[in-house]
């Protein structure tokens, strides 16, 4: 083939591949939309559950004034981000990934309610603490959060309350803050912790009412307020303080709200703060020693409960296997 011959195929050539190119990149355009929103709905996503706190945040703040200022919630929003950042370079060695701590200072911005501002930056504070702090084989046993409002309430009675605010009368806030987060939870493959945990609420509801001679309603009206919502969909759900296995993890659920009925017996004001502060820990902790027992040895133990170790806080934890297939 001569130069001539090149020259006058190689452009027939081109438009050819042009005019695919053309083509693949209309039938990209076209299955974008859909194609994008199901890439922003996998598990990967770190941003859906920062998206559903700001939501019930929203939600609850528009239509009846949830949080005792805005200007404390960002205090504890940025005290929660700063710490993360300074904790996380110097035991870690890199900065981690934020959503964690945005949830966590979110959280504490709506749970607290003080009049001083102290709280809520100490209440931050301590939270992202505790996942650097109080950690066995490299994992942190306490949802930050729990610890912290759960510490605050403890130590500071007088000064510190929890969220009691309800949607009043108004069902239209509740649907959408559980629709969005029953659609996210799901997607993130931890809905039947919720669904475990409200079932069993609902049950105990009526064993408490049946002991006191309460309402029914009186006693499982808690469930429909945004304090539980955050409980219900950030706290008990938190995938690096819960144990791995599915019907484990509906174990748990199922005896936080049992621990949860015995404290509200014994007359205890925050008792799902303290029920899963009790119980989630000693889960991880007996999950830890049977895995090592079944390993024979500590380091493939080790592997097992931190094969999520790189990953930050708010990603869900992988099953080990094969990676997964477009």
């Amino acid at each position: 083939m001569n130069d001539s011959q090149t020259f006058q195929t190689t452009p027939s050539v081109a438009s050819a591949s042009d005019a695919g190119s053309a083509d693949s990149i209309a039938d990209q355009a076209k299955a974008t939309p859909g194609g994008t929103w199901r890439r922003w709905l996998t598990l990967e996503n770190r941003f859906l559950a920062p998206l559903l706190i700001t939501s019930i945040l929203l939600v609850g703040q528009l239509s009846f004034g949830i949080l005792e200022s805005w200007s404390r919630t960002l205090i504890a929003i940025g005290i929660a981000i700063a710490f993360e950042l300074v904790l996380g370079k110097l035991v870690v060695g890199r900065f981690p990934h934020l959503a964690s701590a945005y949830i966590s200072g979110i959280s504490v911005g709506i749970l607290i309610r003080s009049p001083f501002i102290w709280p809520y930056a100490m209440c931050a504070g301590l939270s992202i603490m505790s996942k650097y702090v109080l950690r066995i084989h490299d994992r942190h046993l306490w949802n930050p959060s729990n610890f912290g409002v759960s510490a605050m309430l403890f130590l500071y009675p007088a000064a510190v309350a929890s969220l009691s605010i309800q949607w009043g009368n108004s069902l239209w806030p509740m649907l959408v803050v559980w629709c969005l987060g029953a659609m996210i939870i799901s997607r993130l493959k931890r809905f039947h912790i919720c669904l475990t945990y409200v079932i069993s609420f609902i049950a105990f509801a009526g064993a408490r009412s049946w002991l006191t001679g309460s309402p029914f309603l009186a006693n499982v009206s808690p469930l429909t307020g945004p304090m539980y919502q955050l409980f219900v969909f950030f706290m008990i759900t938190d995938p690096k303080t819960t144990v791995r296995s599915k019907w484990g993890q509906c174990l748990v659920a199922f005896l936080v709200a049992a621990v949860e009925m015995i404290l509200r017996l014994a007359e205890f004001i925050h008792a799902p703060y303290y029920a899963l502060f009790l119980v989630g820990p000693v889960a991880l902790a007996i999950e830890m020693r049977w895995t090592r027992g079944r390993s024979g040895r500590p380091g493939d133990a080790e592997r097992v409960l931190n094969r999520d170790k790189n990953a930050d806080d708010s990603a869900p934890p992988r099953e080990l296997g094969p990676p997964p297939t477009s």
